[in-house]
């Protein structure tokens, strides 16, 4: 067996619940960085800190899977075939080339290619599904059923994406197909009874892990959290600069919503362990 890459971290439990963090890597190659307009502006729209604030995961027995490459070099919850997820609605590319706000990322020209892409693809994003799917499939033979949780953030405000200020808690089940309407109710509730604002299948239904992983009917499934960046960490209105942009980690700031967070993956655990496959 192949060593894992040193980007690429798995860390295994045994309680069926995976956990994924495909969105809060920095790295960049050299190679790649040294043709971007500004490397701040190429981790702009990491889903920052979102690692630490699920630090508490693993203690409950999750399996979680995590990249440190940056979106910027290949987003691994988009679709490899460079089909949009959102057809009609502004979104970036598996190799991105603006920012959610709409800024090129990369200088005149100096655009990766079609050949680029599929180098990018196999060096980094093939791992992290075949990881996915690995533990998926170790879960499941341990498990009648498991649930995987994909986690991320996304700045409060931004118009190019959507209007006005999106949700706190945006739950994503791919419009309902990629688990039980008993699992997405027990989240709802945990959601609802916080206090903050949320929506289900709203502006984000999940992306390509949730779409791609979700199979209830086999016992697998996939729901996606995305959070606004304000409820657990600085979340400026305006334009961001690298003086504002990211806020540090704050944990006392970001506690409220870890204990919501915690709640949510608890009870996914409580629901997968008394599930029996259809």
């Amino acid at each position: 067996m192949s060593a894992r890459p040193d980007w690429l971290s798995v860390t295994r439990g045994e309680a069926p619940l995976l956990v994924s963090i495909p969105h809060t890597g920095t790295l960049i190659p050299e190679p790649i960085e040294a043709r971007l307009v500004s490397p701040w502006l190429a981790r702009k729209d990491a889903d920052w800190w979102i690692d630490r604030l699920y630090g508490f995961a693993a203690d409950l027995g999750a399996t979680v899977v995590h990249t440190a490459i940056s979106r910027t070099v290949i987003d691994v919850n988009r679709d490899p075939s460079g089909v949009s997820l959102y057809p009609g609605q502004a979104t970036t590319e598996l190799c991105p080339t603006t920012t959610f706000d709409g800024e090129a990322l990369y200088r005149p020209g100096a655009e990766p290619s079609a050949e680029e892409i599929a180098e990018r693809r196999r060096i980094w994003f093939d791992p992290y599904h075949a990881a996915l799917a690995a533990e998926v499939a170790r879960l499941k033979a341990r498990h009648p059923a498991i649930v995987v949780y994909d986690c991320h953030s996304i700045r409060s405000v931004i118009p190019r994406l959507f209007d006005g200020e999106l949700p706190q808690f945006n739950i994503g089940t791919n419009s309902g197909a990629a688990c039980a309407v008993d699992l997405t109710a027990r989240v709802e509730a945990i959601c609802a009874a916080s206090g903050l604002s949320h929506v289900t299948n709203g502006r984000f239904k999940g992306g390509f892990i949730t779409r791609s992983l979700g199979r209830p009917e086999a016992g697998v499934h996939a729901i996606q959290m995305e959070l606004a960046c304000r409820g657990y960490m600085a979340d400026p209105a305006g334009a961001l600069d690298p003086d504002t942009w990211p806020a540090p980690w704050d944990p006392a700031f970001a506690a409220p919503i870890a204990v919501d967070l915690e709640r949510i993956l608890q009870s996914a655990l409580d629901f997968a362990s008394c599930l029996r496959p259809e």
